[in-house]
């Protein structure tokens, strides 16, 4: 599985991509095929003083790709909301192969 993470408007501290990089690995338990996962985070409203943070969550597997995206005051927080989403989606199209 090939990882690829962009940050826009910012430059993300070790710390931040460690945690993102541990939290995608596991991407693999749920989908075996998994060939690429992009992954974006950037600041949103840079002109004004409210900057949210969003990321956005790409998974390729062969013939379908999944797409998350989400935002609140932290990564942390909108990486792990969009790791819900994505690992749902994941699941839902798993179960709907196997049915």
């Amino acid at each position: 599985m090939n990882v690829n993470i962009q940050t826009v408007h910012f430059d993300a501290d070790d710390k931040l991509v460690d945690y993102v990089t541990k939290k995608v690995e596991k991407l693999n338990t749920f989908h075996d095929q998994i060939l690429k996962v992009d992954l974006f985070l950037k600041l949103d409203n840079v002109v004004h003083s409210i900057k949210d943070k969003v990321v956005e969550i790409k998974v390729h597997v062969p013939k379908y790709d999944f797409f998350v995206k989400a935002s609140s005051k932290s990564f942390e927080e909108s990486f792990d909301n969009a790791m819900d989403s994505i690992v749902s989606q994941i699941k839902r199209k798993k179960d709907k192969l196997a049915a």
